[in-house]
């Protein structure tokens, strides 16, 4: 069995046995467990998931529990919204491959911000997965990351709740955040 292999094992088994609302990801040999996000974040999630169903690609769905796996570079997470083909989503299982997800998403926590703007950061890039979208209720900021090359994005792109920010192909649209709310704690 190899290193991949044992480490996929022992994740499934401590899903297995996680309490409902946890969620877990894995980073190389690190785990992080979190749990079950506000309901500004869930809020937040929504208005953007609304805004990105208008423009999605025929055959892409949205999805809000896939773990977007990359067994070459010991990678999996689980972005708070991503957009993947339905043959993917059709699989059993909640895993699919990351060079299958146009766009990760992520509401940063309050609890631990550096998990979205670092570790998430430099995992997607690795992944290849071509957006990242940060929205962040913490300094109510948008950040658009595109281009991944290596275990870094070339294009950065920033916005304040309020404003709107253009989000490339296969999209194609222009994405509001007039109605993002900010954490009030």
């Amino acid at each position: 069995m190899t290193f991949y292999e044992q480490h996929r094992e022992f994740i499934e088994e401590l899903e297995r046995i996680t309490p409902e609302g946890v969620r877990i990801e894995w980073s190389g040999d690190t785990l992080i467990m979190q749990a079950s996000p506000s309901n500004i974040h869930q809020l937040n999630v929504a208005q953007v998931r609304r805004q990105f169903e208008q423009h999605a690609p025929d055959g892409y769905l949205p999805s809000e529990r896939s773990e977007i796996v990359s067994p070459d570079v010991s990678k999996g997470r689980e972005p708070d919204l991503t957009y993947l083909p339905l043959d993917v989503l059709s699989q059993p299982g909640n895993k699919a491959p990351a060079a299958e997800a146009l766009i990760a998403v992520e509401i940063v926590s309050p609890s631990n911000p550096g998990n979205d703007w670092m570790d998430k950061l430099h995992d997607y890039a690795v992944m290849r997965i071509p957006l990242y979208l940060i929205v962040d209720p913490r300094q109510q900021t948008v950040t658009l990351f595109s281009e991944p090359n290596h275990d870094r994005y070339h294009t950065r792109s920033d916005r304040k709740f309020g404003d709107a920010i253009t989000i490339p192909e296969p999209f194609g649209f222009s994405l509001s955040l007039s109605k993002l709310v900010p954490y009030t704690e």
